[in-house]
Formats: C-alpha cells, sequence, structure tokens
C-alpha cells in the first residue's frame, strides 16, 4: 500500500511540472495582455489594497501625535459606542431605506430602456435617443442638486405649476417626506441610461433570425422580449443585481450631503454623511473608522447572501 502511495506521489510530480509550464508558456504567449492589465491591478492595490491598513485605527484610540501603531489599543470600543448610540437606529433605517428604494425603482429602468432601444431600427434615431438618455450621467452631482434646488425651490416652475393648480407650494427640499423621492428619482434620471449601455451591448449579440422565425410562428413583441431578448441578457442582469445588493449601504455621501437642510435632516441623515461628519469636520477618526468599518462588513454580508440566493435561482450562474 505505501509502495502505490509512493508512485501517486511521484506521477503527480511531472503533472504538476507540465501545468506550471503551460501556464509560464500561456504568459509568455500572451504577455501583452498582462502588460495592459497592469495598470488597473497597480491602482486597484495602491487605492483599494494599502488603505485597508487604515482601518486598524477603528479598533485604536486613534492620535495624530502618537500614529497608527502608537495609539491605543481599545478593541471594539468605538464599534460599541456606536451600536449603542441613540441615532444608529435612524442611521440605519434611512441608510437601508434610500439604498432599498432605489434598488428596487431602479434597477428595471435601464433594462426597460435597453429593450426600447432594441426596438428602434433607425441607426440615426437610436443614436440620437441615446446622447439623450446618456448625457445626464456626465452631469457634475453638484450641479445636479443646483438643479433640484432651482426646479423644485417655491418659486421654481414645478412649484408654480402646482401653486396653479393647488393654489400652494410643495416644499420638496425642505420637507423629510420628500427627501428620499427626490434623490431617488433624481439618481435615476442621472444614471439609467448610462447604466442601460451594458444591457443594449448584450441585446446587440441577439441573431435577427429568431426574432424573424418568432414573427413567423406568430409570437408578438412582448412574447418575443420574454422568450428572445430576457434570457440573453438575464446572466447580466443576474451579476448587475449581486452587485447593487452589494452596495446597498455603500452610498455616496456628496448628494446626500449637498441636499441637506436642516429641516429634512430626519429622513436625509445616513451612514456616509455622518461618517464624514464625525471623521473630516469633527476629528474623531477612530469612531468614524469604526462605523466606515461596520458599513463595509453589512455590504461583505449583503454580497455573499444575495450572491448564494440568487445562484440557487438561476441554475448556478452568480457572481462567483
Amino acid at each position: 500500500m505505501q509502495n502505490l502511495v509512493e508512485v501517486d506521489k511521484r506521477a503527480a510530480v511531472p503533472k504538476r511540472e507540465s501545468t506550471a509550464r503551460s501556464k509560464l508558456a500561456f504568459i509568455r504567449k500572451n504577455y501583452f495582455l498582462y502588460v495592459l492589465l497592469a495598470p488597473a491591478l497597480i491602482l486597484t492595490l495602491i487605492f483599494k489594497y494599502v488603505p485597508m491598513y487604515g482601518a486598524i485605527i477603528a479598533f485604536k484610540d486613534f492620535s495624530p501625535m502618537k500614529g497608527i501603531m502608537g495609539s491605543d489599543w481599545v478593541g471594539f470600543k468605538y464599534f460599541e459606542k456606536f451600536i449603542t448610540a441613540p441615532n444608529f437606529e435612524v442611521l440605519l433605517i434611512n441608510t437601508l431605506k434610500l439604498s432599498l428604494y432605489g434598488l428596487i425603482l431602479g434597477f428595471p429602468v435601464p433594462i426597460i430602456l435597453a429593450l426600447m432601444l432594441n426596438q428602434l431600427r433607425k441607426s440615426a434615431v437610436k443614436k440620437n435617443v441615446q446622447l439623450v438618455l446618456y448625457a445626464p450621467n456626465f452631469i457634475s452631482v453638484v450641479v445636479i442638486v443646483g438643479m433640484l434646488f432651482v426646479f423644485l425651490s417655491p418659486t421654481g416652475p414645478i412649484n408654480h405649476l402646482i401653486t396653479s393648480i393647488t393654489g400652494q407650494p410643495v416644499m420638496f427640499m425642505t420637507e423629510p417626506e420628500y427627501f428620499r423621492w427626490v434623490y431617488i428619482l433624481s439618481g435615476i434620471w442621472q444614471g439609467a441610461g448610462w447604466a442601460s449601455i451594458i444591457y443594449v451591448a448584450a441585446l446587440a449579440n441577439v441573431d435577427p433570425e429568431l426574432h424573424n422565425a418568432a414573427s413567423l410562428d406568430g409570437a408578438n413583441l412582448l412574447q418575443r422580449i420574454r422568450h428572445i431578448d430576457l434570457p440573453t441578457i438575464k446572466p447580466i442582469m443576474a451579476i448587475v443585481f449581486i452587485l447593487a445588493a452589494g452596495g446597498i449601504m455603500s452610498i455616496g455621501f456628496e448628494k446626500a450631503y449637498l441636499m441637506q437642510t436642516s429641516l429634512n435632516l430626519p429622513t436625509s441623515e445616513i451612514l456616509p454623511t455622518y461618517v464624514y461628519k464625525i471623521g473630516l469636520q469633527s476629528g474623531n477618526y477612530a469612531y468614524s473608522a469604526a462605523v466606515g468599518l461596520f458599513n463595509s462588513v453589512i455590504n461583505v454580508v449583503l454580497l455573499i447572501t444575495v450572491n448564494f440566493i440568487v445562484k440557487r435561482l438561476n441554475e448556478g450562474e452568480g457572481l462567483y
């Protein structure tokens, strides 16, 4: 028995060597592809992995004078402080609501736009429509918020129309109940067109003969979309949904912070704006790092959970 095991081990060594040689040969043959990939890998390492070292301050009583390693270790002190804080529940609920509503309302819109664009047969018309849909993505967030304050102000054009009907304006930018809808709908308007690009590219690979054959068999437009177009983009939809669900807690603070007023704080104060205020404005770096790390851990858990669920429902197709 021992001799057989030794023979198996000796046989495995040449196999490993041949596999290693084949990989090296592949790298030498396609070295230019790795050269093209190198800048992205370097940037990812520098801006994503190296800063992870700074997450240590979440577990320390950080002092800029002592440095990261010289500061006293306090363990989970700041995590406990945040979880037991009076505003913890409000911050968590506001962040989850803003993200979940945005995901539920915003996820189908790029798919619908892509399916509609795919039905346009005139190339010139299609390009002009795409230009109009993609343009808002290139507008600065600061400009978008400025436009919102102008259009939704009590004397703005939208309230002018509302006042002519109801007799009184609606305080969109100061009433807490309107903050989420303004934030989400403006975000959909800005990003849905650009997000539809990936679906438009996938639909471009659909063989037109499939649609022609389905039309000859009597299938109408909705049936062709359901049985031809949607199955084509289904894997992409799964990946995009997993990534979106995994980033539920990763709302950029810029737009929410710019839209904040003293009157809409009950719904506009979210985790990213809270981290910005206590970290950069108040200088409490350790506490803000703990809140940010708490936020990241929730994202990772959501990503793994959603990927597992989608793989079970999608016949094994997931992000990984």
